[in-house]
């Protein structure tokens, strides 16, 4: 009788909670001016997330959330299956790195693993052998890899270690060999840094400080070199703003350098969100003394996206005057863009993928796809202007390459789609064949083998045809009763392209569609495509989801009570305004870790670095289009809200907490609905990276399990509702 009690007494507790509801948000008022406009923030006071009356709010959201979204039938069922899953599979590798002397070097997880661990082995038959823990690196505490570096040489791997999903963490060293780290160790840093060629020297960029609310922590940051060795207190700077003031190096830009070992240069980069390489060059030997004579690359206004080198050419991808990319190369021993020449013009209608472009001894790979789903492999031979393409063992919807170096033939292809697990190929230039070869085991899932894969396009509201995925049961019936959850982006030029993961596909075995609108914003059609969803364009992204949901409806796959609409970080923008444009359309809205207030975006330490993508109140037109975008100051009182669980970490480095923070109190502020709308914040997670596979599954389980609740799918009412 003790679990029934147990049980009872929680259902009591959720029910008595239910009654009284999510506490109110402190209000204290402020009001801008913002070029002779005035704009009133009710909830200002939010911001400061060391206030103690805050903080007693958001603990409060968090557990009326937590309790709530506990007591939804068939959620433990949801978390249950997607343990299912992963148990079949025997280990997981990903983020392979292949060195000079074949050593292979990759993140695996096996169903035991709550985090991802760093193996390496010696070619392909190789012994795996596990290099670092993070799971024991201290017992007690949440760490995670989150990101590695190995030399060249494979002598060495550097690799960036958090905590509670905050990123930013310090760098250990490890010699491979020996399997012991050295003992310095590089704080406040993300990921492994960069190797020179020498085998011995480490670029990396650390913060300012270490605290997530502070705007000084990553501005006026500094490139330093550190020797494997020797105190950390001995590294220098080499590349930023204070040592080469002439330089347009803006206080937040992040200043990386390095050295290309092919083209025998030394190379500065400006990053931003900015997908426009801002970079300059010097002879590689410069790099390590004082004064580099750097010399300009890459402008912004060139459009360069990406490139790669060999020991006579930078090949580069542009989008300049050309919507959907093209290929172009210069000498190494005179780089000059203007003077480049095209290797291989656009096409009508594929995008090249400028992450997926690779050299080697051979020639030039790289991967262009159509509407974002339809991917294709192309060979481009040294000293040729004729690029082919290869016929892949199966149809993909993506492809991911790896390589070994320039000087080598070695490359390999990772195939993969929405109902299919990726699948790793090695590619033999010689012969034109794909070998299967496989790092991660292969594993089953019946229960997908009656997917239905639907590649549309849709009229938006201005008559572009937007692309859109959709993923269902056969038979699923076309009468307007079936459950859409409906997944987008729509930033940074990222495209949302077929992915695999089996907790999303439940969706379907409850009987609903899994749809994906590749929205304005995102890069599926190029950047042509990204730019019509940018600072003044973006109303752009969320009118594509409207328009693909209408779509929906008019086609009875669905109907507006039976929609949910799903977006992360960014993604934010788009189901925030999606609901604040449309509250009738549907029936549920979960933002995660999103950014909900973006007229003050500028006003949290990762906004300044995001102005080029979304724009800055400094300019009047920019200020207008950060307006229309926010989803906050669009919440008005009195309305028909659909049911929200908006979510939060507290950890988080890119979208601090108050930004979603501020969303959902004025929305349980403004909603008439009845519908919930829950806020619960995360004090063990940050921006989603580097969550334990636990915490992965809870997430998702929470996303499903309240989707399907509100839109009335049998099995995921509450045993005891907590709210209506």
């Amino acid at each position: 009788m003790k679990p029934v009690l147990l049980l009872a007494g929680m259902l009591a507790s959720v029910a008595a909670l239910a009654q009284q509801g999510p506490p109110a948000a402190p209000s204290v008022t402020a009001t801008d001016m913002y070029f002779g406009t005035k704009v009133e923030d009710p909830y200002r006071n939010l911001e400061n997330l060391n206030d103690a009356a805050v903080q007693t709010w958001m603990k409060s959201q968090a557990a009326y959330a937590r309790q709530t979204l506990d007591a939804i039938s068939g959620r433990q069922g949801l978390i249950d299956k997607m343990k299912d899953f992963d148990s079949r599979k025997a280990s997981r590798v990903s983020e392979l790195r292949v060195t000079d002397n074949d050593r292979y070097f990759y993140f695996k997880s096996r169903p035991q693993d709550q985090q991802p661990k760093l193996y390496c082995r010696d070619g392909y038959k190789g012994q795996e052998v596990l290099l670092f823990d993070p799971e024991n690196y201290d017992k007690g505490k949440v760490f995670n890899i989150s990101g590695f570096s190995p030399t060249n040489d494979g002598s060495k791997v550097s690799f960036g270690l958090t905590e509670k999903g905050a990123e930013l963490g310090r760098t250990l060293i490890m010699d491979v060999k020996a399997r012991k780290l050295y003992p310095e160790q590089l704080q406040l840093t993300r990921g492994g840094g960069e190797w020179l060629p020498d085998n011995q020297t480490l670029a990396y960029l650390p913060f300012n400080n270490g605290d997530l609310k502070d705007m000084a922590a990553r501005q006026n940051t500094q490139c330093r070199l550190h020797r494997v060795g020797t105190p950390v207190a001995q590294d220098q700077p080499v590349f930023s703003s204070q040592l080469y003031p002439k330089l347009s190096i803006r206080s937040s830009d992040y200043p990386y350098a390095g050295i290309d070992r092919d083209a025998k240069l030394a190379y500065g980069f400006l990053y931003s969100v900015d997908r426009y390489l801002h970079g300059y060059y010097a002879p590689a030997e410069s790099l390590t003394k004082p004064n580099v004579p750097w010399q300009p690359l890459f402008q912004p206004a060139d459009e360069v996206t990406n490139f790669v080198t060999d020991e006579q050419y930078i090949y580069f991808v542009t989008s300049k005057n050309t919507p959907r990319q093209k290929l172009m190369r210069m000498p190494v021993a005179k780089p000059n863009v203007a003077a480049a020449e095209v290797l291989v013009p656009e096409s009508p209608d594929e995008a090249i993928k400028d992450e997926q472009l690779k050299t080697t001894k051979d020639g030039l790979y790289f991967v262009r796809v159509k509407n974002g789903v339809q991917a294709k492999l192309y060979f481009l031979p040294r000293n040729s202007k004729s690029a082919q393409e290869l016929k892949l063992p199966q149809p993909s919807g993506l492809i991911e390459l790896v390589t070994k170096n320039a000087q080598s033939s070695d490359l390999w292809a990772t195939l993969g789609g929405w109902t299919a697990d990726r699948q790793r190929y090695r590619y033999t230039a010689a012969t034109g064949k794909f070998t299967s070869e496989p790092l991660s085991s292969e594993v089953q899932y019946p229960e997908f083998a009656d997917l239905v894969v639907e590649e549309i396009t849709v009229p938006s509201h201005d008559g572009v045809m937007v692309p859109l995925s959709l993923v269902y049961k056969k038979g699923t019936p076309r009468n307007g009763s079936v459950p859409v959850l409906m997944v987008g982006y729509g930033a940074y030029s990222k495209s949302t392209g077929p992915f695999f993961y089996p907790p999303y596909l439940l969706w379907t075995q409850q009987g609903g569609v899994l749809a994906v609108a590749h929205v304005r914003g995102g890069g599926e059609l190029g950047e042509e495509w990204h730019k019509a969803g940018q600072k003044t364009t973006k109303p752009n992204t969320w009118k594509d989801l409207i328009a693909s949901a209408e779509y929906l409806v008019q086609n009875k796959y669905t109907s507006p009570g039976k929609i949910a609409i799903n977006g992360g970080s960014a993604g934010g923008i788009l189901v925030g305004r999606a609901m604040t444009e449309r509250p009738d359309l549907f029936a549920v809205a979960i933002p995660e870790v999103g950014l909900m207030n973006a007229v003050r975006m500028e006003n949290s330490p990762n906004g300044p670095v995001n102005v080029p993508e979304f724009g800055t109140v400094q300019k009047e037109d920019e200020y207008k289009a950060l307006l229309a975008m926010d989803a906050y100051h669009h919440l008005q009182k009195g309305t028909k809200y659909p049911a929200t669980l908006v979510t939060a970490g507290f950890n988080d480095p890119r979208v601090i907490a108050w930004q979603p923070a501020k969303f959902a109190a004025r929305l349980q502020a403004s909603n008439t609905s009845g519908k919930p709308v829950l806020f619960f914040t995360d004090y063990e997670a940050g921006h989603g990276n580097g969550d334990s596979k636990q915490k992965q599954f809870e997430t998702m389980a929470d996303l499903l399990s309240f989707g399907l609740w509100q839109t009335g799918t049998p099995g995921f009412q509450p045993k005891a509702t907590a709210a209506k």
